[in-house]
């Protein structure tokens, strides 16, 4: 579903504040695969997603998507293949519309007439109110609050709906809970592992929690310095513990990791 072939991207390249954030990378994850994605500050996780969201062009390589080479095309015209949730709650949603105008511009999303100017039909609604439902936040019963009224959580719990609506062949997650309190954080990781697994999603997310990297999933991608360092499937992923996965850092960069934020989450 997702084919990254040997992508590198410089950024400020020729300067003083030249970064290497990739180098080479390649990676594959077939149809359903779901890929949680770790490593330090200026690993290159972020700018992974951001190169196969197309927010900026590679350097170097091929993207693949669903068999599309995409590698030319710009973020706007790759918005039909990829569902994405950002870190800041604020970001994947309109604050002035209200739940099921968020929802239609969700569902519409692609079409040649995508605004809203002719209204939501009744199918729409009937749709929306079942999704709704099914997150068991009440907000089945606030279609036409303002978005910018709701919560931290219910707001990347609509967001994580919206980007998972139209079955996209790509699902990114960006830090989706780092925003959240641990409690909510919870709940939108169960939410997301729910909507993943009942629409045969293919996603990738990048946290900074190791614990949820190797609880989520059926692969963990552990990056540093612009490069994938391990890819452990599921099974082997399953029998380890976050001291086993430090241990393995160590083993393949030959030094301990250093990143207060992911050794104290």
């Amino acid at each position: 579903m997702l084919e990254v072939t040997q992508i590198s991207k410089t950024f400020n390249p020729g300067t003083t504040t030249e970064k290497k954030a990739l180098t080479g990378l390649s990676l594959h994850l077939a149809p359903g695969d779901f890929a949680t994605v770790i490593g330090g500050n200026g690993a290159g996780k972020s700018t992974l997603l951001n190169a196969v969201a197309g927010t900026f062009p590679v350097d170097s390589g091929r993207i693949l998507i669903g068999g599309k080479d995409v590698t030319p095309l710009p973020e706007h015209k790759r918005a039909s293949y990829l569902g994405r949730v950002f870190q800041d709650p604020m970001t994947g949603t309109a604050a002035t519309m209200n739940i099921e105008e968020n929802l239609a511009l969700a569902n519409r999303r692609g079409q040649r007439r995508s605004c809203l100017k002719w209204g939501i039909t009744e199918s729409e609604r009937r749709l929306f109110r079942d999704q709704l439902l099914s997150l068991d936040l009440g907000l089945e019963n606030r279609m036409t609050s303002k978005v910018g009224l709701l919560s931290g959580g219910q707001r990347q719990a609509l967001t994580l709906l919206m980007a998972a609506l139209k079955k996209p062949k790509l699902l990114l997650l960006d830090e989706h809970t780092a925003a959240l309190d641990p409690k909510t954080a919870a709940k939108v990781l169960d939410l997301t592992r729910r909507l993943i697994a009942e629409h045969h999603l293919t996603a990738l997310m990048v946290t900074h929690n190791m614990k949820d990297a190797l609880a989520l999933g059926n692969r963990l991608i552990m990056m540093d310095e612009g490069k994938i360092i391990l890819d452990l499937d599921q099974a082997t992923k399953e029998k380890m513990t976050v001291e086993d996965l430090l241990a393995r850092f160590g083993q393949v960069r030959g030094r301990a990791l250093d990143n207060d934020r992911m050794l104290l989450s």
